[in-house]
């Protein structure tokens, strides 16, 4: 009887995980976008002006977000920067839990960017997006985007609170991340 059962329940469960795209795979939270694309070189329009780009923050788009999220978090980090604790790019915190999605040059001055939504300062110095600059010659450096599904519906920290201060409470309050990593170098 119990060989039954299981049996049962594996020949029903198995055609949901086969499923593919209409399955649990593609309930999963994802991070995608239209400009810039997993696995592949960052274009040159998203690219850090000393470096030869026009630093256009590219546009972002995620989906799935879990259940009980109540604000987003978007982060863009270098591991690979030689600082001994890799480079942040990019910090946009308190972006409403309705939004799903960021339009092309939202990190720039003078962007689209949703209502309470606040940009931290990159490690550029300056508040928000910073695109990839390797230094000339090395290696092409990975650039990890990444959206976090947030318990919060703000982040209690400033504008000019450190990158590691604001990383700390985005992980503190995270209840799922997407990510992506793209790569750029010269």
């Amino acid at each position: 009887m119990i060989e039954i059962v299981r049996r049962l329940l594996c020949s029903a469960v198995r055609p949901i995980l086969a499923a593919g795209p209409s399955g649990p795979q593609a309930l999963r939270f994802k991070l995608g976008s239209a400009d810039v694309k997993a696995d592949a070189t960052v274009p040159l329009v998203h690219v850090y002006q000393g470096c030869g780009g026009q630093n256009v923050s590219p546009a972002l788009e995620w989906h799935n977000p879990p259940p009980g999220t109540r604000s987003f978090a978007v982060t863009v980090y270098d591991p690979d920067a030689p600082t001994g604790s890799g480079w942040w790019h990019w910090m946009m915190i308190n972006i409403p839990a309705g939004t799903h999605a960021l339009s092309r040059g939202a990190g720039n001055p003078g962007g689209t960017r949703p209502a309470g939504t606040v940009q931290a300062r990159n490690d550029y110095g300056e508040t928000g997006y910073g695109g990839p600059c390797p230094p000339p010659g090395d290696r092409p450096h990975r650039y990890i985007f990444t959206v976090f599904a947030l318990k919060v519906v703000h982040l209690d920290v400033k504008a000019d609170s450190s990158c590691a201060l604001i990383g700390f409470n985005i992980n503190a309050n995270k209840i799922e991340e997407a990510s992506f990593t793209a790569l750029y170098g010269h």
